[in-house]
């Protein structure tokens, strides 16, 4: 019986990752449209039925390119960095919720925290292991920024945890099947949006990035399945946290087709920011880092503990 629960383990995973997989290629596919509308243009709109096979073919033409790599690099992070970029990505969605035979445990908030700050590291290898100054400095400002946001992140995380008192992800739809946590804790949820934006190293925050002055910054190096790794990794990631949002303040409910839908308006919003308000002042961003949300989530998080310690002590 274990065995075969292995395996339809295993079978669950394999169809999850590649339905996130697909969901990047179109979610790729949405940015250049809704980017292009923004712009009064059109976006891609040749290969296929309204550009539908574009991403597809954009993965192919990436996968079939010449694979080269500075001469003076460090081959083999240089080489895995990407890899294990895209394979932290898509283990993040492991701790998803399912309600069949999936991997849904107990633990899954902290799972989420040690994983995505794993993935750090591969962005610091990445532009360590070119030997490039340029990919140097991106990673660099990349790694203090996500640093700085994983602090923030995760403060604002626990006052949800608080709430529940449980690092089960499926006790946030239980909690909110009358009134949604977004009512409750409104300052909250936008400051986890903004966090998440910068933690996704996305617009107004993407300094590692920053095509202008840093010509796209730690993956300067990588060309063909590299750069599509980092690619499909940094799209990953911003579905997951489009996921997160919906599981913590939104509802959360895994049964309803809405759900999909609040995902995929929220994924629509970082594609609308992108195009909507211009980057932001390195300074600025650590100064609202660390001067901005860590004092607010700090207290806020001593009120939710507080909250909790006294409805614990009014129901003994």
């Amino acid at each position: 019986m274990l065995f075969k629960d292995l395996i339809m383990i295993f079978i669950s995973s394999l169809l999850l990752m590649i339905s996130v997989l697909v969901s990047i290629a179109f979610l790729t596919l949405l940015e250049r449209k809704v980017l292009g509308y923004i712009q009064i243009r059109k976006g891609p709109n040749k290969v296929g039925f309204l550009g539908l096979i574009q991403p597809f073919s954009d993965a192919i033409k990436l996968f079939t390119k010449e694979q080269n790599y500075p001469f003076m690099s460090n081959f083999n992070l240089y080489y895995f960095s990407p890899v294990m970029n895209l394979f932290l990505a898509l283990l993040l969605w492991m701790c998803m919720p399912f309600f069949t035979v999936n991997i849904s445990f107990n633990l899954s908030m902290l799972f989420f925290l040690a994983i995505s700050s794993l993935s750090v590291y591969t962005i610091m290898l990445a532009g360590w292991s070119s030997n490039s100054n340029y990919s140097l400095l991106g990673s660099l400002r990349s790694v203090a920024q996500t640093i700085s946001y994983e602090v923030s992140l995760a403060l604002i995380l626990m006052s949800y945890l608080f709430l529940i008192l449980s690092l089960n992800m499926i006790d946030f739809m239980k909690y909110q099947e009358y009134i949604w946590f977004i009512f409750i804790m409104f300052p909250l949820c936008l400051m986890w949006l903004v966090s998440s934006l910068a933690e996704t190293n996305r617009t107004p925050f993407d300094f590692a990035e920053g095509e202008s002055e840093l010509v796209s910054g730690f993956n300067v190096e990588y060309s063909s399945g590299g750069f599509a790794m980092i690619f499909l990794a940094e799209y990953g990631n911003i579905l997951f946290m489009s996921m997160l949002c919906c599981m913590l303040f939104l509802g959360g409910n895994l049964l309803s087709y809405i759900f999909f839908i609040k995902l995929g308006f929220i994924s629509f919003f970082w594609l609308w920011v992108r195009g909507t308000l211009p980057r932001y002042r390195y300074d600025k961003l650590m100064y609202l880092a660390w001067k901005g949300y860590l004092p607010v989530a700090l207290n806020y998080l001593m009120f939710f503990c507080s909250m909790s310690m006294l409805i614990f002590i009014l129901l003994i």
